[in-house]
């Protein structure tokens, strides 16, 4: 079974996605910060990370940074789903090796093609 590291500090989008990935049969691991999501990915290298912007602590774009740089954990895709929608951001994650970007509202099917 595929494993997904959910990344995000709200409750709402937290939920959201584990119905969509636990539907499409997902085993699903759930992180509240950055440095939670950069603890976690290391310790369940998961297949795939989905990763907010915006969270307290680490945002997003500095713990895609860590993945990144860790041997461990550099070849997991990281999809950003924020609601983050200007240029500079998307650029800024394909910069860091992100494998997709989703803005906030999206459907199930946008998310599950990036699985």
């Amino acid at each position: 079974m595929k494993k997904v590291l959910i990344v995000d500090d709200a409750p709402v989008d937290q939920q959201n996605l584990r119905r969509i990935f636990a539907d499409a049969g997902w085993v699903i691991v759930v992180a509240n910060t950055g440095n939670e999501g950069v603890a976690l990915a290391k310790k369940e290298v998961p297949d795939l990370v989905l990763m907010d912007v915006n969270m307290p602590g680490l945002d997003g774009f500095s713990a895609t940074r860590q993945l990144m740089q860790d041997p461990i954990t550099k070849g997991i895709p990281v999809v950003f789903v924020t609601g983050k929608d200007q240029k500079a951001d998307r650029v800024f994650a394909q910069m860091l090796g992100a494998k997709g970007y989703i803005t906030k509202p999206y459907t199930d099917d946008q998310v599950l093609a990036h699985g």
